[in-house]
């Protein structure tokens, strides 16, 4: 893997764990939902910013993946992206003080140094 398309991976990762922290962030504003508050909460999505945020950066997440699409196999590209995972752990717990068991550091481990396998090219 080249730099450049190093670099499109890594932004790939991050705007997409962005867009995941945004849509958390929205979904803990609209509060728990229910069947009696569904039809509300749907129409709310639309009105809450951090979930408009998040859906963008997916968006564009999915525009960066695409563009190393073009430049990386398949078979490299798409375990790749499970780095995103730890993202998603760390922006819970700084952001949402979520905790972090010794088996989920142990199961992150585990993705890092698959990722790495994957990745690697002699």
């Amino acid at each position: 893997m080249t730099l450049q398309e190093f670099g499109l991976l890594v932004i790939s990762i991050l705007v997409s764990a962005s867009g995941q922290f945004l849509l958390k962030a929205g979904a803990l504003k609209l509060g728990k939902v229910t069947a009696g508050n569904l039809a509300s909460h749907v129409l709310s999505i639309v009105m809450t910013p951090e979930l408009l945020a998040g859906l963008f950066c997916y968006g564009l997440g999915a525009i960066t993946y695409i563009l190393l699409l073009t430049r990386v196999k398949l078979s490299v590209a798409g375990p790749s992206t499970a780095l995103m995972y730890i993202f998603s752990v760390l922006f819970g717990y700084f952001a949402f003080h979520e905790s972090i068991p010794g088996t989920r550091l142990f199961g992150l481990g585990f993705i890092v140094f698959g990722v790495v396998l994957v990745a690697w090219q002699r």
